[in-house]
């Protein structure tokens, strides 16, 4: 079972943004080492926690900082640029590192529509009702039938998947025969009834058979009690996410010390419910039972932690507990 990583850079408090792209730089190399295969970035805008709003940018960057595991978006949001941009971004992404680039292509703007439209430099409606045409435009560049010619994406191939987060993106996947990426970790409750829809109307295309990942919120530490104190800043971040506060992401000390209504209090614990949190065996267990239960192809992890380091530990943990059930060597599995 591959394992893969979904990285938000995370802006911790007390911190900044460039020293969450230098913890980025540390960690692709060494997940690389780890056998992780492949290394995605999101793209987030008007989020002062999260430090991924240029994935083309940030993916060149990992890129060359590693020299194996394959690097992607996961994804770029098409509503937020004209298709021939992204094709010429990813164009020269997959010349400069052949075989190692994944182009992950969602469907929302991702942000508000405020920030959607500064974006876009337009006033037309911002609905995702044209994305599969935009989506369409986007592929024939890099097969050389589109409007215009992009250069340099003729004849480059990068990856191309497609990421969702009900059933809408699923389907498509599975109608145009692309490998598909479900966001688990903010959607579970729709999990299983969007696989189920991918492979109900999977269509050989791209690829002969459905391929599928699902990117899984999991915390490892030494022991049950130090991984959840290190999960709860993210939950709070997402908690003030919810009101409409955004920020950088809490210390420990401060999640532990935040004055928690009965009604927070609840959304957290919820929140916690549907992540894999504990020490090394707790965090096997978890990630045996969801892989088992899902029958995903693929598990991408995505960590949230205050901390580089800890972010850091956690991956080393989780792949010293599933080193006998890691495989695959970068370059294949739907890439």
């Amino acid at each position: 079972m591959p394992l893969s990583v979904l990285d938000l850079v995370p802006v911790g408090s007390g911190s900044t943004p460039t020293a969450a792209l230098r913890a980025s730089t540390a960690l692709v190399r060494r997940v690389e080492e780890l056998g992780f295969l492949r290394y995605w970035v999101a793209e987030h805008h008007g989020m002062p926690g999260i430090a991924s709003s240029s994935p083309a940018v940030l993916i060149a960057h990992l890129a060359a900082a590693s020299s194996t595991i394959r690097v992607g978006s996961g994804g770029v949001m098409l509503p937020n640029h004209q298709p021939l941009v992204i094709a010429e971004q990813f164009g020269t992404l997959e010349a400069l590192h052949p075989g190692r680039i994944d182009l992950g292509i969602g469907r929302a703007p991702g942000t508000d529509q405020r920030t959607a439209r500064a974006l876009r430099r337009g006033t037309g409606a911002l609905g995702a009702d044209d994305f599969p045409e935009a989506l369409s435009e986007l592929a024939s560049y890099f097969r050389g039938e589109g409007p215009v010619v992009a250069v340099p994406a003729h004849g480059q191939r990068p990856a191309m998947w497609l990421l969702g987060s009900s059933g809408y993106s699923a389907q498509v996947a599975g109608l145009l025969g692309l490998p598909f990426a479900f966001a688990h970790h903010f959607s579970g409750e729709n999990t299983d009834a969007a696989l189920a829809l991918y492979r109900e109307t999977f269509r050989p295309g791209v690829l002969e058979q459905p391929y599928a990942l699902i990117a899984a919120s999991v915390l490892a530490a030494d022991t049950d009690a130090e991984a959840h104190r290190l999960a709860m800043p993210g939950a709070l971040q997402f908690l003030r996410l919810r009101q409409g506060d955004p920020g950088l992401v809490p210390t420990p000390e401060e999640a532990a010390a935040y004055p928690y209504s009965d009604q927070e209090q609840a959304f957290v614990e919820d929140r916690l419910a549907g992540q894999i949190i504990g020490a090394p065996d707790t965090v096997r267990d978890g990630v045996r039972a969801l892989v088992e239960r899902t029958g995903v192809d693929e598990l991408m992890v995505v960590t949230g932690a205050h901390d580089g380091a800890d972010r850091l530990r956690s991956y080393e943990l989780l792949a010293g507990a599933l080193a006998p059930e890691m495989s695959g060597a970068p370059g294949t599995m739907a890439g």
